[in-house]
């Protein structure tokens, strides 16, 4: 991984980043998403949340490793200095640095855009994401308890905050 580079995502970055989300999907209640999304629709959300927040891609030597962005957290307009944040790695790729790498220039790129305030949602159980999130300077403000049914049992999801 030396030659990592963080860079803005782009549609035609779609497949290989849904590479990496569909067995998030499929396998884990890491994201309450059911069936992955198509590559059209995810090649629109790349769209869609680049114009106005971010979605960042980690790759090296051209392969991609990991991604990480920002949606609006709500959309009454003055929840507009907040942002919801996701970060997802390859499993190849995991416990390298990888998330740490691509959550500080997610936020210094945010910082730029005036955005205040960064929200994450943890599916319980995720060691490695609650690691990784305290790591990113996150601190805990709650769990909303089995919130989502995915997999044949509830899960519940613990909620974080940052200042940007």
């Amino acid at each position: 991984m030396q030659n990592l580079r963080i860079r803005t995502a782009t549609p035609k970055d779609a497949a290989p980043i849904l590479e990496i989300y569909t067995p998030a999907v499929e396998l884990t209640p890491a994201s309450f998403e059911l069936t992955p999304p198509s590559v059209p629709e995810f090649a629109e959300r790349i769209r869609s949340y680049s114009d106005t927040h971010e979605w960042l891609i980690a790759e090296d030597d051209g392969n991609i490793l990991g991604y990480a962005y920002a949606t609006p957290h709500r959309p009454r307009e003055a929840y507009r200095f907040s942002v919801e944040t996701s970060v997802y790695v390859s499993e190849h790729a995991r416990q390298r640095g990888v998330g740490r790498k691509l959550y500080s220039e997610l936020f210094n790129r945010l910082s730029s855009k005036d955005f205040h305030n960064a929200f994450a949602g943890i599916t319980l159980p995720n060691d490695a994401s609650l690691n990784l999130h305290k790591a990113a300077g996150f601190t805990s403000i709650g769990v909303f308890r089995e919130v989502g049914y995915k997999l044949g049992k509830w899960h519940s999801v613990s909620w974080w905050q940052r200042s940007i």
